[in-house]
């Protein structure tokens, strides 16, 4: 089968289409025709070498995809060969930059009609993610204001749609007008360009915003500086979730930005998360549902054939996307 390797850690140019050995599917697993692979940033930096957890070349990239089960492993059972499913992995286990890829059934979820699997293919990083963030960790509630940093990347244009549809009061911020006012559009009622804002003028922004009181809730996907204006932003009980340092920098904390407001720092990181026994299958059922009814749009900026993944990449890297970036192989349904 074609798959995309990287062979030695760099830019985009170091992933290539190579043609490695079929899988064939265990007891227990299942075997899928990928037809959707989500693009991550997470994908850029284990690419880069920049991301502890990914190990060492040779590595296939890709979290997450979407496609038909093909064949089925000894003792798998609700799952057959034909169902249409979306998945959740990690680089190298298997990594989804494939045409193929065998999963344990345990990490499938099945695709509702309703759902094409090019947006299922987009739910089982970003949208989870931010619905974990938001919905579990910190427990968004009808009437709170949400602050999403980068809310027109994948995790922010999910974000801005799962807290608007808790009920909270959504403020964005992104890095040009237009990716302001494109948030904007997916729900947030307020929108702040970080292009046009220093780091004092954003936080006095969001102050105005919220009458002086901060935001309920920080979703920070940056990291560094923007991580310390987090804690600023937040207000008296206020809780700031830290799920990536896209920045690579570290951040400056001053502990009087948070203890006197009894704020709760929250962090979260998926991989961790799944080794620690987290079963995400019910929230992906639940994100599924979503888009099925309707409550959920999921953005697709663009979408590459498997061939040209070191576009995509660099199209991430351009910072001008909003939304997702998808790998395709052949027709999607």
């Amino acid at each position: 089968m074609r798959a995309v390797v990287v062979d030695e850690f760099g830019p985009a140019e170091q992933l290539r289409i190579r043609e490695v050995p079929d899988p064939a599917p265990g007891p227990g697993d299942v075997l899928v025709g990928v037809q959707a692979a989500g693009v991550n940033r997470a994908d850029l930096l284990a690419r880069a070498g920049k991301y502890h957890r990914a190990g060492q070349p040779p590595l296939i990239l890709g979290l997450e995809c979407a496609g038909t089960v093909l064949a089925v492993g000894d003792g798998v059972t609700g799952t057959r060969a034909g169902d249409r499913v979306m998945a959740l992995g990690a680089t190298n286990d298997p990594g989804f930059y494939a045409e193929r890829a065998v999963i344990p059934a345990s990490s499938v979820v099945p695709v509702p009609d309703a759902v094409d699997l090019l947006s299922a293919a987009c739910l089982p990083t970003a949208w989870l993610s931010a619905w974990y963030c938001l919905r579990r960790l910190a427990e968004v509630q009808p009437g709170e204001t949400v602050v999403i940093h980068a809310a027109a990347s994948g995790v922010g244009s999910a974000a801005v749609q799962i807290a608007a549809a808790a009920g909270a009061t959504v403020i964005a911020t992104a890095g040009s007008a237009e990716k302001v006012a494109w948030a904007q559009a997916l729900g947030a009622q307020a929108g702040l360009d970080t292009s046009a804002l220093d780091r004092a003028g954003l936080l006095d922004r969001i102050a105005a915003i919220t009458d002086g009181r901060g935001a309920d809730v920080v979703l920070d996907t940056v990291g560094g500086d923007t991580f310390s204006d987090s804690l600023r932003a937040a207000g008296y009980a206020g809780r700031v979730v830290a799920l990536a340092n896209v920045a690579l920098q570290p951040s400056i904390v001053d502990t009087r930005d948070f203890y006197p407001k009894n704020v709760r720092i929250l962090g979260f990181q998926i991989t961790a998360l799944l080794e620690h026994g987290y079963d995400p299958r019910a929230d992906l059922a639940e994100l599924l549902n979503g888009v099925a009814d309707g409550r959920f749009t999921v953005p697709v900026a663009a979408t590459f054939d498997l061939a040209d993944a070191a576009s995509a990449h660099r199209l991430i890297e351009s910072r001008k996307t909003r939304g997702k970036v998808v790998l395709t192989l052949g027709t999607i349904a």
